[in-house]
C-alpha cells in the first residue's frame, strides 16, 4: 500500500465506513449464502483497520461500525417479528431494532478498544490478543442479559469448512477461535510491513492456517460416538399456520384439524409437532382429541411429541412439549425464554412493552433447569424449544443420556427472512457438538433431519403444509464438548491472554535493556 493510500485508510471516517461495509459483507458467510471462507477475510480486514487506528477510541469506533453493519444486516429480521407479528408501530419498531443492533455492536467495539496499542499489527496481537478478545466477547454476548449468541463466528464454519471439525471438541466458541486465528494469520499475510521481511514474515502465518485446516479436517474423521440400536422412523409435521392466524379463536378448530389429519397420515414411529402447534391451553383441549393423537402413536408402537402451552394449578404458564402414545406421558417445559417475547424482564421498567406488543402468552414461567430426556419411541430425546437450541452449553445438560436431539420451533415469527436459515445452521452446529441426529419440526420451516455430522439429510420446503418422513439413527457416547462444555475453550482464552501479557512484558524488558535506552 502506498503512503497516500495508507494515510487515507488511517482516517477515522474512512475506517468506520469500511468497517460498516465489511460488517455487512460478513453476513454472507452465514446461512443461507454459507460462504464460510468470507468471514475469515472480513475479520482479517477489520484487524488491518484496527492496526491503522490512531487511538484506542478510534479502534473502538471502527469495531462499533463493523458491528453495526454485521448485526444490522444479520438480525434485521427482529423488525419483522416485533412489527409485522408483534404489532409494534412502525416508527417504534425501527427504533427498537436499531437500538438492539447498537447494543450488539458494543461487543466488537470493546474488542477493538482492548486490543489497541502501539506497534501496528504484530504476531502477538494478531494470533494471541485479538482472537482471544473476539471469542471472549462472543461468549459474554451469549449469556449477558439472558444472552444472544446468534451469529457467533463459528456458526459460519458449520459442516462445509474444515474448521467444523473442532465443534465436537470445543463447541461453537472453539470453532470461532480457530476462525479468528485464521483471520489473524490472513491479516499478517496481507500486512505490507510484515511482507517486507520476506519469507520470515509470511511462512509462519501460512503454517498457522495450514495447521488449523489440517487439524480440523483430521478431527472430522474421528468417530466420537457410536450408533445405538436400529434407526427409528420419524414424521416431522409442518402445519404452515400463518402467524397472524395462529391464535385467532375462529381459526383454532381448523388448526387442530390440520394437525390431526397430518398425524393420522404419518408413518413414523416418532411423530413431532412444532412449538405451540395446538393453539390453546392444554386443559382446554378436548380429551377426545388427545386420545386420538395418542391412539395413532400407539398403533405404530411409538409416540407423538406435541407442542402446547400449559397452565398449572399454581397459576403458571409454560411453553411445553408433551408426549402421548406407547410410553407414559412426559413433559418438557421450556427453560430459556425469549425476553419480551415470552417474558418481560424488569417488569416495573418494561411493563409497558406488554401493552405495545400484541404477543399472546408473553409471560411464561421457566421450566426446571435440569430436565431428563423424554423416553419415547425407543429413544431418549433431548428437547429444545425454538430459541433454546442457540445455547449449546445448556442443551448438553441432557447428554450423553439422550440418543437424539429434537428442536420444535415456530419460525413463522421471522417471516420470509434469512432468520430460519440461520436457525437451521445453528441446529447443524448443535448436532456436530453433540454427535447426535437433530430433528427439527417447525410451523412454517425449516423442518429438517440433520445427521450427527451436521449434514441436512432431508428438508421440507418453507411455507408449505407437509410431513417430512424419514429415519433417525440414535447414538451413544459423549464428544469432548458434551463432557466438558465451554470450560476448555475458556481456559484456552485465558492462556492466550496470559501469553500475550507475558510476551508484552518480555518485549518491554528487552527494549529497556538496549544500550540506547540505558544511557538516557
Amino acid at each position: 500500500m502506498t503512503k497516500p493510500a495508507a494515510a487515507f485508510f488511517s482516517l477515522l471516517p474512512v475506517q468506520m465506513a469500511v468497517g460498516l461495509m465489511i460488517g455487512v459483507i460478513t453476513v454472507s458467510g452465514f446461512a443461507p449464502d454459507t460462504l464460510f471462507f468470507l468471514p475469515l477475510f472480513t475479520l482479517a480486514a477489520l484487524l488491518l483497520l484496527w492496526s491503522r487506528a490512531s487511538s484506542r477510541m478510534a479502534a473502538a469506533y471502527t469495531g462499533f461500525a463493523f458491528g453495526l453493519g454485521f448485526f444490522g444486516a444479520g438480525v434485521s429480521w427482529v423488525y419483522v417479528s416485533i412489527h409485522e407479528f408483534g404489532g409494534m408501530p412502525t416508527s417504534l419498531a425501527v427504533v427498537a431494532t436499531f437500538l438492539f443492533c447498537l447494543v450488539l455492536s458494543l461487543f466488537p467495539a470493546v474488542a477493538g478498544l482492548l486490543q489497541a496499542g502501539p506497534g501496528g499489527l504484530t504476531r502477538r496481537r494478531a494470533l494471541l490478543l485479538i482472537p482471544a478478545l473476539w471469542v471472549l466477547m462472543e461468549w459474554i454476548r451469549g449469556w449477558l442479559f439472558t444472552g444472544f449468541p446468534w451469529l457467533a463466528l463459528g456458526y459460519s464454519q458449520a459442516v462445509a469448512s474444515p474448521l467444523a471439525g473442532f465443534a465436537p471438541l470445543s463447541g461453537v466458541y472453539g470453532v470461532s477461535l480457530a476462525s479468528a486465528l485464521c483471520a489473524g494469520a490472513l491479516a499478517l499475510l496481507a500486512d505490507v510491513r510484515l511482507r517486507r521481511r520476506g519469507r520470515a514474515g509470511t511462512v509462519f502465518p501460512m503454517v498457522i492456517i495450514l495447521a488449523l485446516a489440517v487439524a480440523g479436517f483430521a478431527l472430522k474423521q474421528v468417530e466420537w460416538v457410536r450408533p445405538l440400536g436400529a434407526p427409528v422412523s420419524v414424521s416431522l409435521l409442518q402445519g404452515n399456520i400463518p402467524q397472524e392466524m395462529k391464535w385467532r379463536e375462529d381459526k383454532a378448530r381448523s388448526t387442530l384439524d390440520t394437525y390431526m389429519a397430518m398425524t393420522l397420515a404419518s408413518s413414523g414411529r416418532l411423530i413431532v409437532l412444532p412449538e405451540t402447534a395446538l393453539p390453546m391451553l392444554l386443559h382446554n383441549l378436548p380429551l377426545s382429541y388427545l386420545e386420538m393423537l395418542s391412539g395413532r402413536a400407539r398403533e405404530r408402537g411409538g409416540d407423538v411429541l406435541v407442542g402446547v402451552p400449559e397452565y398449572t394449578e399454581n397459576g403458571e404458564y409454560f411453553n411445553s412439549v408433551l408426549s402421548f402414545g406407547s410410553s407414559p406421558m412426559q413433559v418438557y417445559r421450556k427453560v430459556h425464554l425469549v425476553p419480551f417475547g415470552e417474558f418481560i424482564p424488569f417488569k416495573p421498567l418494561f411493563g409497558w412493552v406488554v401493552r405495545v406488543l400484541h404477543i399472546p402468552l408473553s409471560d411464561f414461567s421457566r421450566g426446571e433447569t435440569i430436565q431428563p430426556p423424554l423416553q419415547v419411541a425407543g429413544q431418549k430425546v433431548a428437547m429444545a424449544i425454538c430459541y433454546e437450541d442457540v445455547f449449546g452449553e445448556e442443551l448438553i445438560n441432557q447428554l450423553p443420556a439422550a440418543s437424539l436431539l429434537v428442536n420444535v420451533s415456530n419460525d413463522a415469527w421471522f417471516g420470509d427472512t434469512i432468520a430460519p436459515w440461520q436457525h437451521l445452521q445453528i441446529s447443524q452446529m448443535r448436532a456436530l457438538e453433540a454427535g447426535r441426529y437433530m430433528l427439527r419440526a417447525t410451523n412454517t420451516g425449516i423442518t429438517a433431519i440433520i445427521n450427527q455430522r451436521g449434514e441436512v439429510l432431508k428438508r421440507a420446503p418453507e411455507f408449505t403444509a407437509t410431513r417430512l418422513e424419514g429415519e433417525a439413527q440414535g447414538f451413544a457416547g459423549a464428544t469432548p464438548y458434551v463432557r466438558f462444555g465451554n470450560f476448555p475453550v475458556l481456559g484456552l482464552l485465558g492462556l492466550l491472554l496470559a501469553a500475550n501479557w507475558i510476551a508484552g512484558k518480555l518485549m518491554t524488558a528487552r527494549e529497556m535493556q538496549k544500550p540506547g535506552r540505558r544511557s538516557r
